[in-house]
Formats: structure tokens, sequence, C-alpha cells
């Protein structure tokens, strides 16, 4: 543990180290009062981001002002990203310099290549690289918080050999993530709700976390939005992690377990049918399929396994149902029981990792960091006879915006 301290305090340490050298140099030649100012104001800022770092907890940031919230997000983050990326840039550059060296040194002792080699400078062109990729950081940031309202419809058709014949063109609309708490536009959600509606689904399913933290922060305008979510077989859902207030401290247990039968109630206030370890039969004609819908259940050691699949499937006739869809808000669930304990999930829906909201996203390379951490993290995965989907969430969280990873609503339709 002392190790890994250790090691993190070294690599924070040497990015501030090389970007206080990028920016200084930077700095040099302008003007003396230029100088100045702006290396006045470099260091507030890194003030700034350290200090709601080491504050974290005693500020109030739900009574913050959306704007000047969303704007420190993203300078912290901007600037945390940036100085990652001067130090990768600026280390290459200095084991560079050190491997020149050495081979100069002990190859060519005594030599002019050698006494040159010992006295060469940081490439000015390393220098203007780290710089460079730094201020696009910031600035990426800062333009990816126009972003966290640009939804982006995402349709796909999968076939399935089991799937009943009746069912045949079912168009499934799903979203996930909602995360009201950190809205700040009432228009810009029900311009994103109403696309939902342009797709006229014929049945809707949304995977978890409808709210940050309280149930509070579904107002009554929130409410009105979601209850226009409607679809000819009906609109289900299922609870996230951040649905069950686990990150915020209560006056006591009675008031957390409280505020989680109130947010129940809005799903059933909306019109929506909350799935708490239990499942739906859909039916056209004599044939049917199955919605299972679980409480979260995360494979990571930090999220706790609410979901009870045994529980979910209490009642469903294996016979008369051949196709189960189930909606499970952590795909780490998929690996950590779905695949090996269930084989006949067709279709699990998922959310969670919002693609971290960050990343390179396209139909020939998609990359996030969000990568090293889940295994199946946006998109469509398949294994065997069994498919998983990970929506990319309709919210945000935490950084105000999306960059690269925009907030999606996704469109399946069965063959």
């Amino acid at each position: 543990m002392r190790f890994r301290f250790f090691i993190i305090l070294s690599i924070i340490g040497l990015a501030e180290y090389y970007s206080f050298v990028v920016v200084k140099s930077a700095l040099r030649s302008l003007p003396n009062v230029w100088r100045v100012s702006l290396f006045s104001i470099y260091i507030a800022f890194t003030a700034l981001s350290w200090g709601g770092l080491l504050f974290f907890r005693a500020i109030n940031w739900a009574a913050m002002p959306h704007l000047v919230r969303n704007l420190y997000v993203a300078l912290v983050l901007g600037f945390t990203v940036g100085k990652v990326l001067v130090l990768l840039v600026m280390l290459l550059d200095d084991l560079r310099r050190l491997f020149t060296w050495g081979i100069a040194a002990f190859a060519f002792k005594n030599s002019p290549t050698a006494e040159a080699a010992t006295k060469i400078d940081r490439s000015t062109f390393m220098r203007q690289t780290a710089l460079v990729l730094g201020g696009l950081s910031l600035v990426g940031f800062g333009v990816g918080i126009t972003n966290r309202y640009r939804y982006r419809v995402r349709k796909m058709k999968l076939a399935f050999d089991n799937l009943p014949a009746a069912f045949k063109g079912l168009k499934i609309v799903q979203i996930s993530d909602i995360h009201t708490g950190s809205f700040d536009n009432h228009d810009a959600v029900l311009h994103g709700i109403e696309r939902v509606m342009h797709q006229e689904a014929d049945v809707i399913l949304f995977t978890g976390d409808l709210v940050n933290n309280v149930c509070d922060e579904v107002d009554d305008r929130y409410k009105q939005i979601y209850s226009k979510l409607k679809a000819p077989m009906g609109v289900y859902s299922t609870l996230g992690n951040h649905d069950y207030g686990d990150y915020v401290e209560w006056p006591s247990p009675e008031a957390k377990r409280e505020n989680l039968e109130r947010l129940k109630g809005v799903h059933k206030e909306v019109g929506w049918r909350l799935l708490m370890n239990e499942h739906v039969v859909l039916q056209r004609g004599e044939e049917k399929i199955a919605i299972v819908g679980i409480e979260n259940w995360g494979n990571k050691a930090h999220f706790p396994k609410y979901g009870d699949m045994r529980k979910a499937y209490e009642g469903l006739p294996e016979k008369n149902v051949p196709f189960k869809i189930l909606l499970s808000h952590d795909p780490s669930h998929w690996r950590g029981e779905v695949l090996e304990k269930y084989p006949d999930v067709d279709l699990m829906l998922s959310g969670h990792t919002h693609g971290m909201q960050f990343g390179i996203d396209s139909k020939i390379f998609k990359w996030s960091p969000v990568q090293y951490i889940y295994n199946e993290w946006a998109g469509l995965y398949k294994e065997g006879k069994q498919s998983l989907y990970v929506n990319r969430g309709f919210g945000f969280l935490g950084y105000p915006g999306r960059l690269g990873i925009l907030p999606e609503i996704t469109v399946i339709e069965l063959v």
C-alpha cells in the first residue's frame, strides 16, 4: 500500500514538475507583464484544481450554481489530463536523451560526439508538442460541455434463432443512466425524451441510475418529462448503483430506506414498471418472451450485489418462454454470473460505464480509459448464442460533458 502511494505521489510530482517547466519555457520570450500575468493564472488554476480535490468532501457541490460547477469540473479534468500528456511526452524525451547520452558516453569516449551528446538541451519540438497537447486537453474538456445534451440514436438489428416468429421485428428502445441530479436544462432533457418517442418503439427499457443519489433530484417538471415515455408493450425499468443512496451520508438507516422507497414510487408515478428481481412475460398471440429485471449486481469489489437472479426467475415457465431479455445495470454481471449460470439469457442490456464520457468512438476504432476497468463498456458484445449491449448513458455524472462519447438512445430491432 505504501509503495503504491509512493508511486502515485511520484507520478503527480513529475507531472507537476514537467508542466511547470513547459509553461515557464513557453512564456520565457514574452514581455515581463504578460509572463508574470499568465504564469500567475497557471498557478491559480493549479491551486484551484488541488483545492477542489483536497477539500472535496467539505464543499457543498449540490448548492453550487450549475454553470460554476460545470466550468470548474471541466477545468480540473482538462488540467489533469493535460498534465498527464505533458508528463508522457517530456518523460519520453528525457529517456531518449538519457539513452543518447549513454550510447555516446560509453561508445565514443573523449570524442567530440560524446561531448556534444552530454550537452543536448531538451528538444524544442517535444516541449512545444507537450504544451499543445496540454492546451488541447484543457480546451477539449471545455468544448465537451456543449455535448452533454447531444443525443445520438444508435440503431441495429439483432438476429436470434430461438426468437418466436410473432416477435420478429420487435423494436426495443433502451436508455440508461439518466442521472437527473446532473441536469441543468429541462428543455434539453425533454428534447432527448422526444427523440426516444420518435423511434416508435414497441417496448422501452431503462437500465438504471435515474438519480445521482437522492429521490428529490426528480422534481415535478422532470416527472412530467419522464412520463412522456410510453410504448404499446410498456416501459420497464430497473435500478442502478446510484439509485440506492450509497454515496451520501444519511441521518439514519431509516432515512436511506425511505429515500429508496420514494424513488421506487417515482418509477410508478411516471408510468414505468420497475422490476425488482422479477420478470414480466410479453405475449403476441400464443407466443411469449420474458423481460427479467434485477437490482444492481456488480462484479467489482466496491459494488454491491443486490440482484438476485434466482428470485427473478421464480414462476417463469421455461418451456413456454423460449426467449429472455435481462435488464442488469452493471455489464460486469454478464461475465460474473450470467454467461456461466444463465445460458438461457439471450440478450442482456446494461449501462453503468457511460463510456467514461471520454474517448474515441468510431466504426473503425473505439477507445476509452474505462476499458481498462470493464471488459465490456460500450456497444454490442457476443459470446456463443448470448449477446450483451452496453448503453453509453443518457445523462452524465461528475464531468458535465461528453468528449468523444456522446449520450445514447439505443434502438434494437429483433429479427
